[in-house]
């Protein structure tokens, strides 16, 4: 038996910044992690000599500090850091036709007249001034100062002006962002533009995404010399990061190491149980990174209220993904290609229809040591509207799987082939990816990418328990199903955990 004050479950982005936070703090933490490689939905994996990113492969607001992004505010609360590519641009392959976009406003300006003409820019930009206020709300507030008791009003105390100023928009900000997009938006193709990022940030179109996600977005996307970021040895690197701060501050990640069950005494998290039987035991709480539903199955049914369990277990779920993993002979591919292509194949149906999205990711036009000399590795998804029910009870084995998965991922071969033509002779690796490999992989509650929680209907499970000393923290806990949101949710719970003036010291060192 070892002990430990904070046992963490799950080594996802969630779990490491919460972690690692509190080692900077000085808690002594153990993190155990199902898989034998860290990093949850963002971990990464090579197959000779090519080396996959297995989940988020945009980032932003990481490689410049201080930063909105709350990930960046991990990363300098346990002072690691790590080399970034800045870019730009990524293609977009749209019915209206295949074009170049960029970060900032101007450049999507002259897309938007060379689509639409001259009236939709000016739409374009009277959204941009609606926003510009509600944008400065958003961040107003660094995520590093939350904490979920009540010293939050001294966290946030030094913020208090700032907090003033906006408070006009602050009620703005906690509906849905329709009202705020139909108020100003009449042109169909901006409306399309708006819900498909609205699905990339929150799994929802804009009549269920969170107004304040889309307020963080326009802060960090549209503003004056704006670019997208890559860590430099992919998403695997970004996660050694956090385990590098973990380690660096006294902390420890067991791998391998499969939580079967919250060992519950008196009424309280004291410890978790492994699969092989040892067990570790928790002073200070256990912090749970699995997603709602799979935390909910770590816990004896008494020791919870049941009308609490039936409510998280009905938290609605966003769908899973489809992948392609793929590396391939780069001869005589451009040398200007795009790094992240977007593809849509009919508006009318909706951005959450199954199969109607596709994203590509070539990230080795931006890091060449992705890939071996001449080659290039792919990653192409459907991003969160792959349906489980149709992979539900097959065998991984059967012939059945094998026709279901060339069915499914045909999709995202011909979204493919809009950028490089003759992709399917290139390639000397073909993983393909399914609902199933999520649910295996990650431990992963029906393989989905998280909760599907629309803004009119009510807010997200939340950090707390009714269970003393357990806690959570994740993509079930934070609007947002994205890097940024996880990452704010696991820096919340340390938060809570450490002691006002301890906060109070870190919010000075970081200079916020």
């Amino acid at each position: 038996m070892k002990q430990t004050d904070v046992v963490v479950i799950g080594s996802g982005i969630g779990g490491l910044s919460c972690a690692s936070v509190l080692a900077r703090y000085g808690f002594d933490v153990i993190v155990c992690e199902s898989h034998v490689i860290p990093g949850g939905a963002a971990h990464a994996f090579e197959r000779e000599g090519f080396k996959f990113d297995s989940g988020p492969s945009l980032y932003s607001g990481l490689s410049d500090s201080p930063s909105v992004n709350p990930l960046r505010q991990v990363l300098d609360i346990i002072g690691v850091d790590l080399l970034w590519v800045t870019y730009e641009t990524w293609g977009c392959r749209l019915p209206e036709g295949d074009f170049d976009t960029s970060v900032g406003a101007e450049q999507f300006c002259q897309v938007l007249e060379r689509l639409r003409g001259k009236d939709a820019v000016a739409e374009w930009r009277k959204l941009q001034q609606v926003m510009t206020p509600l944008a400065q709300a958003a961040i107003a507030l660094p995520p590093a100062a939350l904490r979920w008791d009540i010293g939050v009003a001294l966290t946030i105390g030094r913020f208090a002006p700032a907090l003033a100023r906006h408070s006009t928009n602050f009620f703005k900000l906690t509906g849905s962002f329709s009202p705020i997009m139909d108020g100003v938006v009449s042109d169909p193709f901006i409306s399309n533009w708006l819900n498909l990022l609205c699905f990339l940030l929150s799994g929802l179109p804009a009549s269920g995404t969170n107004a304040a996600e889309m307020a963080f977005m326009f802060a960090d996307w549209y503003r004056p010399g704006v670019a997208l970021d890559y860590p430099v040895g992919g998403s695997g690197a970004l996660v050694n990061a956090l385990v590098e701060g973990l380690e660096k501050h006294g902390g420890e990640l067991l791998l391998g190491a499969h939580v079967e069950r919250v060992l519950v005494e008196s009424n309280k998290a004291v410890g978790v149980c492994l699969r092989d039987g040892r067990e570790i035991r928790a002073r200070r709480a256990v912090v749970s990174n699995a997603s709602v539903w799979d935390t909910l199955k770590l816990l004896p049914d008494e020791t919870l209220p049941q009308k609490f369990r039936h409510q998280r277990q009905a938290t609605p779920e966003c769908d899973s993904f489809m992948h392609l993993h793929l590396g391939i002979n780069a001869q005589g591919l451009p040398a200007d290609l795009p790094c992240h292509h977007i593809v849509v194949n009919d508006w009318q149906k909706g951005v959450t229809t199954p199969q109607n999205v596709v994203l590509i990711s070539i990230p080795s036009i931006l890091d060449s040591s992705l890939a071996p000399p001449g080659k290039h590795v792919i990653h192409v998804y459907t991003p969160g509207n792959e349906p489980y029910n149709l992979w539900q009870g097959l065998d991984r084995k059967s012939q059945e799987y094998e026709q279901q998965k060339r069915s499914r991922a045909e999709v995202m071969w011909q979204a493919l082939e809009r950028i490089i033509p003759d992709i399917r002779s290139r390639c000397e690796i073909t993983l393909v990816g399914t609902p199933l490999t999520h649910e295996r992989f990650l431990r992963r509650h029906r393989g989905s990418y998280g909760p599907a929680i629309s803004a009119a209907s009510g807010l997200f499970p939340g950090h707390r328990t009714p269970l003393p000393g357990l806690f959570c923290c994740g993509d079930s806990t934070f609007p947002g199903i994205g890097l940024p949101a996880v990452a704010a949710s696991g820096m919340i719970v340390a938060n809570t955990l450490a002691s006002v003036s301890q906060h109070l010291a870190m919010l000075e060192e970081i200079g916020l």
